[in-house]
């Protein structure tokens, strides 16, 4: 019974290291918690940030694994290799929401995270662009 027991405690203390490898090597992800895509609203427009797999550090702050969040508003991903400019919103104090004032009609939106010094990071972390309508 003793050795059946420590057999079994050895196979869950393996499957446990391999499960925790394995998220530790995920890529991390980045995702508009609300509004969802498709969703119809009123301006100003609430946006929730969500994370997984990285921390949220302000600018010119915080380790490797960590960044800040930019909005892409009705736009392209920006260049990968560069800071990203004025055509995407920056949350460079750590910030995890905003609120806009949007225009009537059809909108995009899109979160891309970038590290300290406002660039990409080298394996991009960049959500889903979805789509909402402002009424």
């Amino acid at each position: 019974m003793k050795r059946s027991f420590t057999a079994l405690a050895a196979c869950a203390a393996l499957l446990a290291s391999l499960s925790l490898n394995s998220q530790a090597h995920q890529h991390p992800k980045v995702f508009i918690k609300s509004p969802v895509d498709g969703a119809t609203v009123s301006s100003p427009v609430k946006i929730e940030f969500g994370l997984k797999g990285m921390m949220v550090s302000p600018a010119g702050t915080g380790p490797k694994n960590s960044g800040h969040h930019h909005l892409i508003v009705d736009g392209k991903v920006p260049e990968l290799d560069k800071p990203m400019g004025a055509d995407v919103k920056h949350f460079g104090k750590g910030q995890t929401e905003t609120s806009l004032e949007l225009a009537p009609g059809k909108h995009t939106l899109q979160l891309i995270m970038g590290d300290k010094m406002h660039t990409p990071h080298k394996e991009p972390v960049i959500s889903k662009q979805i789509t909402i309508t402002v009424k």
